[in-house]
């Protein structure tokens, strides 16, 4: 399993669509850190576009991005964000079974969240990931997320075409079809909150026009 990627078109790309995201993506942002306190795992990092919606109250952010580049962004995005944040260039899989014991300090272990924007569309297997992320917060520890998932009807069809041609290989491995919110709830989570947004017309073809959004708790 590899522990970094390298996908110099993606980064690119990604790179100029965070510098110009809608004020309607920045607000889910904000919104799907409010809140937060303590010790945070942001998942997939990108370029650090969370990293200025922290508020306070959290005391540290170990965010992981394996793309290299765009850690290169995200570790700048670090030195200006408001809160403690530690960039770690590595996948998500990788730093979940790393070295170090899940109970160390600054280890993997001990998250009061999990933030997952974006990101759970790219992974090889979500489920796992998901199960994972569970396994890393404490008792009574949230996980918010912001992801792309599956529609239905029309929307749908669209979405599974995509994602069977060209849509994973232009944005980073992006798999617009998923069920991530079942994924939340067979891991375990209890989800506290979650409702479903359109960021983009209805009308326009586009796979990821509707996001959701939600607050899951590993039961205490």
């Amino acid at each position: 399993m590899e522990s970094t990627v390298d996908n110099p078109f993606f980064a690119r790309l990604w790179t100029v669509m965070s510098a110009h995201e809608t004020e309607e993506i920045r607000r889910l942002r904000r919104e799907n850190l409010a809140g937060l306190s303590g010790r945070v795992l942001e998942v997939g990092a990108g370029t650090g576009t969370n990293f200025e919606f922290y508020p306070d109250t959290v005391t540290e952010v170990v965010a992981v991005e394996p793309e290299v580049r765009l850690a290169e962004h995200a570790i700048e995005a670090a030195a200006a964000a408001p809160v403690p944040v530690t960039v770690r260039t590595e996948t998500v899989e990788h730093f979940m079974t790393g070295s170090e014991p899940l109970d160390a300090p600054g280890g993997a272990g001990n998250f009061d969240a999990v933030v997952c924007s974006l990101v759970l569309c790219s992974v090889a297997d979500p489920r796992d990931v998901v199960r994972q992320l569970f396994s890393v917060l404490r008792p009574g520890g949230e996980l918010r997320y912001l992801e792309h998932i599956a529609s239905a009807g029309g929307r749908a069809r669209l979405q599974r075409i995509a994602d069977a041609t060209i849509w994973p290989r232009l944005f980073g491995n992006c798999h617009t079809h998923r069920h991530t919110e079942r994924d939340i709830a067979d891991a375990g989570f209890t989800v506290a909150s979650a409702r479903r947004e359109w960021t983009l017309p209805r009308w326009l073809p586009l796979p990821v026009a509707e996001f959701a959004i939600g607050r899951a708790v590993r039961p205490a």
